[in-house]
């Protein structure tokens, strides 16, 4: 997995105060380790994005690379947005599994994770989702869905 700039994503933590900076390296440091081969890092709208590139994927509905998973640092929380277990019940059973099994409070909206602190994730799941779908699935999971609609 490459960076597309990593002068961006160091800006990313250097907007950050340090506590949540260090918060959001330590669920990035997992994501890292375990994200498929294919994926890129890259710092877009305030969060660190984990996407297929353009060159692998170019007809999007928007014409920006598809997105896999992010991290963000809003004012109030941070957020780990997990897209693939917004598009498999099973995936999402597994990670709402693996927090109840950790003891851990899962609070998330339909795809994104809310946390304070690295300690509250199950991050062993965590790592499991996001190595669950390689670029080439991702690529078919959106083309299917752009069918539908």
């Amino acid at each position: 997995m490459e960076s597309t700039d990593s002068r961006t994503v160091k800006a990313f933590f250097d907007d950050l105060p340090l506590s949540r900076a260090k918060e959001i390296r330590r669920v990035r440091d997992v994501v890292r380790a375990h994200l498929p081969a294919g994926y890129q890092e890259a710092a877009r709208s305030r969060m660190l994005v984990y996407e297929v590139p353009l060159a692998l994927y170019a007809d999007t509905y928007n014409g920006q690379p598809l997105w896999y998973a992010a991290l963000a640092a809003p004012k109030t929380a941070l957020s780990l947005h997990l897209m693939p277990v917004y598009s498999s019940a099973k995936l999402l059973a597994r990670l709402k599994e693996g927090f109840q099994a950790a003891d851990k409070k899962l609070r998330m909206g339909k795809a994104c994770i809310h946390f304070q602190s690295a300690d509250e994730l199950a991050l062993d799941v965590i790592g499991e989702i996001v190595a669950a779908v390689p670029p080439a699935r991702w690529v078919e999971i959106a083309r299917a869905a752009s069918k539908r609609h």
